[in-house]
């Protein structure tokens, strides 16, 4: 029989063992909850939206406007059933995915949506109005929310952000969030090309182009004199090969190459911008999306991503329906938007949003995050 002090002897370094492996680990908890390196820390607490209809996820909604998307089809294939968010789209939008693949909600919550508050918005929010544009004007044609507005929502949500969560970690959240800012086409199609705020009168189209570019400049100061840091921006996409100006080209048929040569015009401008401005201030990263490029490669060959139609909407007719006119009265909506490029008249699939989104991400890795 063993005795019993050789068995005290015995539990003596086996408790202070368990004692010694018990703290070890209680540290290793505490120093990977307060580690932003840690794996359990996201490396991009939130994704922060600003632009127009392409990344609008409901701010629409709650403001007097024509141009909304609340209402079926639209938002026809969301996860979970049905739901129309005032996505211009049968589904989810780039910001979305987006978030979802950087670990964050699947769905990035507009700021003006009463069912979100600042707990939501502080892992992601979306200022986008559809229907603005860089040009002040662009706004004033259908009365949304113009570029220098979603500025001002986005100092509110930082003092918003500051009494929820802090001063130190809401500049954490605002300066490691992501941006991503989509905007620039209503500019010429809704306002320079549709004659009715005057700027045609006022500007050739490349003083237009000028000018637009330097109310991004300015933009973009301001979000970076408030904390951005890390910037996604979209150049305009191939604006000539919409189904609707594909439509009013009817008689030359085809895309409107005279747009499409003011979008390559404006995406090199633009570029150029980027670059001068990531220069003169060195702790601002500012990635171009080069909408223009991804959107042709697809509409060049569809089959790469299963898409049969590269022209026209899935919505109604497809050819001139947005907004209201794209409403689930139509016969003539398509059964399956997986095989479209556009889901309406203007605006992309869901598929092709994922498509989008996988294209910035790939950027974002390469050069932002």
């Amino acid at each position: 029989m063993a005795s019993p002090r050789g068995n005290r002897r015995a539990s003596v370094p086996l408790q202070h063992a368990a004692a010694a492996l018990l703290l070890a680990l209680s540290c290793c908890c505490c120093c990977a909850r307060a580690d932003p390196s840690s794996p359990n820390h996201p490396k991009v607490p939130a994704v922060i939206v600003f632009g127009d209809s392409t990344v609008d996820t409901g701010n629409n909604n709650a403001i007097g406007t024509i141009l909304k998307s609340d209402f079926p089809p639209y938002g026809r294939d969301m996860a979970g059933g049905a739901n129309p968010t005032g996505r211009f789209c049968n589904g989810r939008l780039p910001p979305d995915f987006i978030s979802e693949a950087l670990g964050l909600p699947p769905l990035v919550p507009a700021y003006l949506d009463p069912a979100y508050g600042i707990q939501d918005f502080a892992q992601g929010v979306c200022f986008a109005s559809a229907g603005t544009g860089l040009d002040n004007k662009t706004a004033g044609v259908l009365s949304v929310i113009p570029l220098w507005k979603e500025v001002e929502y986005f100092k509110e949500y930082k003092r918003r952000l500051r009494r929820h969560v802090g001063s130190a970690s809401a500049r954490r959240i605002v300066s490691d969030a992501l941006y991503v800012v989509s905007i620039g086409t209503n500019d010429f199609l809704e306002n320079y090309f549709l004659l009715v705020t005057g700027r045609f009168a006022e500007f050739t189209v490349g003083a237009f182009e000028d000018f637009l570019v330097a109310q991004a400049e300015w933009f973009l100061g301001e979000i970076h004199a408030l904390g951005a840091r890390r910037v996604t921006f979209a150049g305009l996409s191939a604006i000539g090969c919409l189904p609707l100006e594909r439509t009013l080209n009817e008689l030359r048929g085809g895309c409107v190459e005279g747009y499409n040569q003011v979008a390559r015009d404006y995406n090199a401008k633009l570029l150029d911008m980027l670059r001068r401005v990531m220069a003169a201030r060195p702790g601002l990263k500012v990635a171009y999306i080069d909408v223009y490029k991804n959107m042709l490669d697809l509409i060049t060959n569809p089959s790469t991503l299963g898409l049969e139609n590269v022209e026209e909407g899935c919505c109604a007719t497809g050819k001139v329906e947005m907004s209201y006119l794209c409403n689930d009265k139509s016969p003539h909506t398509c059964g399956d938007a997986d095989k479209y490029f556009f889901w309406d008249s203007f605006h992309p699939t869901q598929k092709v949003n994922q498509f989008f989104a996988k294209k910035t991400l790939d950027l974002c890795y390469q050069e932002l995050l």
